[in-house]
């Protein structure tokens, strides 16, 4: 649109919210339960400082401002104008010297250019927030872009693959392609690199079944951030709910990031490969009360944001100074259009819910039944795919891990610091690590839900990687400029002997074997295993736990690898094959540890060294680091999509934590004549050993033995 033309504007449609392109001209829809008006703003270009034509909607329909302008084409950059009061000791912010980013914009079309005009408040006045800023913002404002939304997805079919088969992988999409030399140069950081053929075949080769990304809605990054020479990398800093982040694009074209996670996602689906979303609803990037003006807080903040003090503050149970309005219909139905948005048009097949409490909550207390939760209970659409929680935030009775309801699966704290707790070697640790690696019955049997609604990790990518975990005892979070102030005391880590980097040959060593402890106890635990990235060949983050704003080296996988990560990589890949390919590591009901069916035989064992059953005294031992689990594969009591019944090895885990080692007896079970070593982590190759029944098996310092039961018949045909 040229400047100075002007144009027609229809009454158009309050439904669907956002910017709408039929062919024809677009529609435009915009909630504010509290405006006065609202001006269309058309610019030319990005490069333009004030819009080419302003134009008022002309159509208030149930809270909903609205108009249609012919002609229009998809391409047009726009914002808006809402004008209202500015009274924020009663929660309102309106400012029409302010644009505003449209919060349905499906592309964005220019990123923010931060400057004092981006705040709705007068910064530096005694007043503070209270004195409004007439400064047009207009030239430094971000702006959405109309797209067409169609793309050729063909046969495009989700992957659909079983929660109790699923093997995720966390990953940044820029992190995990920046520098790994197989991506063509121009793909790398980008959604295209990610459905590189290199990237393709190494999920393959690692045998993951689907990637979790770290937030690609389209973000803000903090101006104290930018103007350190910093950016907010990890993403969780939302600004468009339905955008997918420009800068992950190669053309860095707002219209052509649409297409090209659309592309991504296809692709990765032919592969046989599910694309999970970290995504942010619990906030938005506009801050506390002394936040900019970027979207919401103008469009209408009484509306959008929990408030307190009057309306002037805001309730912060994100840590992150805002927290949406769960309790607004307004903003339900945002959340939910956005989340239909990425299933329906960009064919996702999961969310992770970052701060997940922070959605259920009511009044104030978390509610398991609340209004976000109950509608995608019932939705048709969301409840059919993979729903992640993040089951806490940082607000009173936050912590909510076991209470999410049926069709959820959550990220398990408990899983986590339990087995770090277990690997450091602390006291008293058995019994809680016993009922991790069985699927956490205690938090998820009681509602009705399934081993696999315990999604297992180590490591994520809040806090150490694998590789400083066993590395450092304290965080070094220096290069974020926080002077070491920010990230999380409470680690649980080890550093095995020194701080940081040695050329200690037996802490070296050591510091591998633990991190082989931790990857194949997460692959052999009932549950869904996640795996951060980098985790499986010891990418370290020089002792960085909160790695949030570093768009850098430190961030980035490095895929230069040395001979010990070439071998921790094949490790992990044995470990992953093992848990895929063991029918009794991928159990849809927890354990029953009795007789079934009449018969002798249990489908859970504990075992002492002695090879017997744990005695009650053992469990509630504080000595007590080493242990066996025998799990019968003939007796899983589950059948197949063709009504089977599933069988599969019987298995033993031999775990000891202890820094000596402990000879093992390896215990009677049924007519199983030897037991056949497939995993241990006393060494990286492959071990082969076979064993009788009876025998002492060496079972090293803080390490882990895996053994298959071979009955006679396998011995037979063995032989033959």
């Amino acid at each position: 649109m040229d400047n100075g033309t002007t144009a027609a504007v229809w009454p158009g449609r309050p439904y669907p919210l956002g910017a709408t392109w039929d062919g024809e001209g677009v529609n435009f829809a915009l909630f504010s339960e509290n405006a006065t008006r609202v001006d269309l703003c058309l610019f030319d270009s990005a490069r333009t400082r004030t819009e080419a034509v302003a134009l008022t909607l002309p159509e208030h329909t149930d809270q909903v401002w609205h108009g249609y302008v012919p002609d229009l084409e998809p391409g047009q950059l726009y914002g808006y104008r809402v004008y209202g009061l500015y009274e924020p000791e009663i929660g309102h912010r309106f400012n029409p010297s302010k644009v505003l980013l449209d919060p349905y914009a499906k592309a964005i079309g220019r990123q923010i250019r931060w400057s004092d005009a981006m705040f709705g408040y007068r910064i530096g006045d005694a007043a503070a927030d209270l004195t409004l800023d007439a400064r047009d913002n207009a030239a430094v404002a971000p702006l959405g872009v109309v797209i067409d939304p169609s793309f050729p997805w063909g046969n495009d079919r989700r992957p659909r693959t079983p929660w109790h088969k699923s093997v995720i992988y966390e990953l940044h999409v820029k992190g995990f392609t920046m520098l790994n030399s197989k991506i063509p140069e121009r793909q790398r950081g980008t959604y295209a690199g990610l459905a590189s053929r290199a990237a393709i075949d190494y999920f393959h080769d690692l045998g993951v079944t689907a990637v979790e990304l770290m937030p690609i809605h389209h973000r803000a990054d903090d101006r104290h951030l930018v103007e350190r020479g910093l950016v907010n990398y990890w993403g969780y800093n939302t600004l468009a709910f339905f955008a997918p982040d420009v800068r992950y694009s190669t053309s860095r074209n707002g219209r052509q990031a649409v297409r090209e996670f659309k592309r991504m996602v296809r692709t990765l689906h032919a592969a046989g490969i599910e694309v999970i979303l970290d995504v942010v609803y619990n906030h938005s990037a506009e801050g506390n009360h002394l936040g900019p003006t970027l979207s919401l807080r103008g469009i209408d903040n009484a509306a959008y944001y929990r408030q307190s003090g009057g309306g002037r503050y805001y309730m912060d149970y994100t840590g992150c100074g805002n927290t949406l309005n769960m309790r607004h219909p307004h903003v339900l139905q945002l959340i939910m259009d956005s989340l239909r948005y990425w299933v329906l048009e960009m064919h996702v097949d999961g969310f992770r819910f970052d701060l997940a409490s922070a959605l259920a909550r009511g009044l104030h207390e978390v509610d398991r039944l609340g209004s976000f939760l109950g509608i995608i209970h019932q939705d048709p659409v969301l409840s059919q795919i993979k729903l992640i929680a993040e089951p806490w935030d940082l607000g009173e009775g936050g912590y909510q891990v076991g209470n999410f309801p049926v069709q959820w699966t959550e990220w398990n704290g408990r899983y986590r610091d339990s087995v770090r707790r277990f690997w450091r070697g602390d006291g008293g640790a058995v019994a809680d690590f016993a009922t991790r690696l069985c699927g956490s019955a205690d938090l998820y049997n009681h509602s009705g839900r399934r081993p696999y609604a315990s999604i297992n990790f180590v490591t994520a990518h809040d806090g150490f990687t694998l590789h400083d975990l066993v590395s450092y005892n304290e965080k070094h979070n220096e290069a974020n400029g926080e002077g070491n102030c920010d990230g999380e005391l409470h680690n649980l880590s080890w550093n095995c002997g020194a701080e940081g980097s040695t050329d200690d040959p037996s802490i070296v060593e050591l510091r591998q074997r633990q991190m082989r402890n931790f990857l194949a106890t997460l692959f052999i635990s009932q549950g869904v295993p996640m795996l951060r990235a980098g985790d499986e060949f010891g990418f370290s983050q020089r002792g960085n736990n909160n790695a949030f704003c570093q768009d850098n080296e430190i961030s980035w996988l490095d895929w230069d690898l040395a001979a010990w990560q070439l071998e921790l990589l094949q490790f992990t890949r044995r470990a992953i094959q093992l848990q895929r390919s063991q029918p009794v590591l991928q159990r849809r009901s927890f354990f029953q540890g009795r007789p079934l069916r009449g018969v002798e035989i249990k489908d859970l064992h504990w075992y002492d060294p002695s090879g017997l059953e744990m005695s009650d005294g053992a469990w509630d031992s504080e000595f007590v680091r080493c242990l066996g689990v025998g799990l019968s594969g003939d007796d899983i009591i589950e059948r197949d999509a063709q009504g089977h019944q599933i069988v599969g090895d019987t298995l033993l885990i031999l775990l000891n934590a202890h820094h000596e080692a402990i000879p093992f007896t390896l215990p009677e079970h049924g007519k199983t004549i030897s037991w056949e070593c497939i995993l241990s982590t006393a060494e990286p190759g492959s071990p082969t050993d076979r064993s009788p029944p009876g025998s002492n098996y060496p079972l090293l310092g803080r390490c882990l033995a895996a053994f298959r039961a071979i009955p006679p018949c396998d011995v037979d045909e063995g032989s033959s």
